[in-house]
């Protein structure tokens, strides 16, 4: 039994199930998607909400501008991470990501763990993110002078010692239509996702232009950039080189989305 746990799958058996040999219906699963949605699934699984939010926090409380130090640090550990995909990827070319792999290399017990991890991963991401949707869109709504009822935007408060739970219903609709796009077929959710993609891609360029062109019209505000890694406050991850690593741990989560 104990070694039953630990047992590995060939590469023939995962490719044959792969393709659907063996199977009650005969069939895998059809590759519907070409390069182009492959690589704007990717660039939007990197450009999401922590590129909007994340750097100015990392940059006002940890690094100052030293931030693009911290950007360079973060993206060489993505960059590492990415290349363990790439090798698992083209070792093991077959649906299933981490779970595959894992059951091909370490074991069956480990892949359900894993698994049972990813299931995890992404109720918990998908929760989260709908959730700073929601609170975005809440401020979005009271920039334009609309100010929504708290209720429908409510998920989680505290009176006195006690936890108050309510419903954020604008993230549950919000994910019950990304969950419809999902289920009208993988296809489609691509073609929606690049559109996606454009939009937030397009949004970066018009910040760095912008940005760009105000230091340029202020002749680059020196006053800015100095001192570009700020002396540290005594306490560790307060700015200085300690702020600049701590500040690489949080920019990290911009690459993720």
């Amino acid at each position: 039994m104990s070694l039953r746990l630990f047992a590995t799958k060939d590469m023939d058996t995962l490719m044959h199930e792969a393709e659907g040999e063996g199977s009650e219906s005969g069939s895998g699963l059809r590759r519907a998607l070409g390069p182009l949605n492959l690589v704007t699934l990717g660039i939007g699984a990197i450009i999401g909400a922590g590129i909007f939010v994340i750097t100015g926090q990392a940059a006002a409380q940890f690094a100052g501008p030293g931030i693009l130090i911290s950007f360079v640090l973060a993206g060489i550990a993505c960059a590492f991470a990415g290349l363990c995909y790439a090798e698992f990827a083209s070792l093991i070319p077959i649906a299933g990501s981490a779970y595959t792999y894992s059951y091909a290399t370490l074991g069956e017990l480990v892949a359900w763990i894993i698994g049972w991890d990813l299931i995890l991963e992404y109720a918990f991401g998908a929760a989260t993110v709908a959730v700073g949707w929601s609170g975005h869109f809440r401020a979005f709504m009271h920039d334009l002078g609309l100010t929504l009822p708290p209720l429908p935007t409510s998920d989680l408060t505290v009176f006195g010692n006690h936890l108050h739970l309510t419903y954020d219903y604008i993230g549950f609709f919000i994910i019950l239509a990304i969950t419809a796009i999902l289920v009208i077929g993988i296809k489609e959710s691509a073609n929606f996702t690049t559109g996606i993609v454009i939009l937030k891609v397009a949004v970066v360029c018009v910040f760095i232009v912008l940005a760009s062109a105000y230091l340029i019209k202020h002749n680059g505000q020196p006053n800015y950039w100095h001192p570009f890694i700020p002396p540290n406050t005594g306490e560790r991850g307060q700015f200085g080189w300690s702020g600049i690593m701590r500040g690489a741990g949080v920019v990290f989560f911009a690459y993720i989305g």
